[in-house]
């Protein structure tokens, strides 16, 4: 064929297509271009040929039909990155990939109370399909922070130890902070039960698949059940499913917020997520930063928690627990460091109380409440600080006391002290069947400390009351 026969028959084409596009009017879908896959490497994809926004959905299509669904997580020059969300088993080089131009987004309803799905949104109780009429971004929305409603109100989470030492407002954010085989999981179900919510959704990022069916069966319970939603994403779903785990389940919890609801969300746990993003971050060629972690993990935490909160003027809450596993009980570890600057308070489990028979094992030294100042009475604030005073002093020496060498009257506020740990230990125990009030909380409280404290005589008495009459600046008046 001659050259001038080529040029027309091209010259042609290009007529015929413009007409098309003309007739068309805008409203014709533009033509999807297809990618190929090029090379995997773990759990990471690439792929030649196409290109996709960060965040859009790739069905990669392998020889036999079976379409596998992946994530774009990076780019690099003309290669895309894909993160898959499902088996990957069957992919083969040079397999097709067709991106969706979709984002992820999760659909939302009041269908799904009391029912237990994954990451995807799919059933995993066996009750059906679940009908949902309203879809959300899985992302979420931001909320402008002069807007948000400030968190004025005690919220009754149905633990003495919580309830009267490190009260908690509706809208907080809370730490969870444990080792494992501490009893985090049963405190956790404990709240899910006990806590004054309209809704409970619950996340269980990275957990073994044995403990989601205890978790839902056992500790939540057919009773919880009813108003809960729990997204269920275990250790052996892949990294990007673990992270959707976490982000549908604050989407659920700020769908409900928006309606005027007071949701309570607890996710178990934060390092799983954190952990599902280095996972990915490295796998796209990130460099560690701070002992094995991308900088990127540090950016995500923040993004995910500032979802929960109080929401705007006259709208609903979502006050969130999210438990932060210590890993070899070392409460410096960099997912606990960042956790506790974002977090609005903590609440520390102890292996040592855990081991000496006290549940919750909560360590009252080490856990605070950032908030709590603005929701209790002054009355109350003096007293959590005059039982944290002699809890810890008490601490402090115990090895003296127990060995015999501490010497009774050596110190009057030692032997108050003293005197005090039993009645101290017992409120800190509570059983796990048992839900007491904040109400109940504040009033024990009370009686324990107005009781034991104030009617004590002598030089602990006239050391407190002068204590009290002194101006800040710590001379006397």
């Amino acid at each position: 064929m001659s050259q001038a026969r080529i040029e027309q028959a091209v010259s042609a084409w290009g007529q015929s297509l413009g007409k098309t596009l003309t007739h068309c009017d805008g409203s014709c879908a533009k033509p999807k271009v297809e990618g190929m896959l090029t090379r995997m490497v773990g759990l990471t994809l690439e792929t030649e040929g196409c290109q996709a926004p960060i965040g859009a959905r790739c069905d990669v299509v392998t020889p036999g039909g079976q379409t596998v669904e992946t994530e774009v997580v990076g780019f690099a020059g003309e290669k895309l990155y894909l993160m898959p969300t499902s088996d990957i088993r069957g992919l083969v080089p040079n397999s097709r990939v067709i991106p969706t131009n979709h984002s992820s987004a999760v659909k939302v309803g009041p269908e799904l109370l009391g029912r237990v799905i994954d990451g995807r949104g799919r059933p995993l109780d066996g009750k059906g399909p679940i009908q949902t009429s309203h879809v959300v971004p899985l992302e979420g929305r931001e909320i402008n922070p002069l807007s948000r409603t400030p968190i004025r109100e005690a919220l009754d989470v149905g633990v003495r130890a919580i309830n009267a030492l490190t009260s908690i407002g509706r809208g907080q954010r809370m730490g969870l902070f444990a080792g494992s085989g501490v009893g985090k999981s049963v405190l956790l179900g404990m709240m899910t039960k006990y806590t004054e919510a309209d809704i409970v959704v619950v996340g269980l990022i990275g957990e073994r698949g044995r403990e989601v069916r205890e978790f839902v069966q056992e500790i939540l319970g057919a009773q919880g059940l009813k108003k809960s939603v729990v997204v269920a994403a275990p250790a052996d779903a892949s990294p990007l499913m673990r992270i959707h785990g976490a982000m549908q389940a604050t989407s659920i919890a700020e769908y409900y917020r928006d309606q005027g609801k007071n949701v309570l969300l607890l996710m178990d746990s934060l390092t799983r997520f954190a952990q599902a993003q280095r996972e990915i971050s490295l796998a796209i060629g990130e460099p560690p930063a701070t002992k094995g972690y991308p900088p990127s993990v540090f950016a995500r935490l923040p993004q995910l928690v500032e979802r929960a909160g109080n929401g705007e003027q006259q709208g609903g809450s979502i006050t969130a627990f999210y438990t932060v596993l210590v890993e070899g009980d070392d409460h410096n570890d960099p997912i606990a460091d960042s956790a506790r600057a974002i977090l609005d308070g903590h609440i520390v489990l102890s292996r040592q109380l855990a081991e000496s028979g006290q549940y919750p094992a909560i360590d009252i030294e080490a856990s605070i409440s950032r908030l709590a100042p603005q929701i209790m009475s002054a009355e109350n604030m003096q007293r959590v600080q005059f039982f944290r005073r002699y809890y810890s002093l008490y601490q402090q020496n115990r090895d003296l006391i127990n060995v015999g060498a501490y010497q009774p009257g050596s110190d009057p506020e030692v032997d108050l002290s003293i005197r005090l740990q039993p009645l101290l230990m017992e409120f800190l125990s509570q059983d796990m069947n048992q839900a007491v009030s904040l109400e109940q909380s504040y009033g024990l409280l009370q009686h324990l400390m107005d009781s034991q404290i104030q009617a004590q005589d002598g030089p602990v008495a006239n050391a407190i009351a002068e204590q009290d009459q002194m101006p800040v600046d710590g001379s006397r008046g």
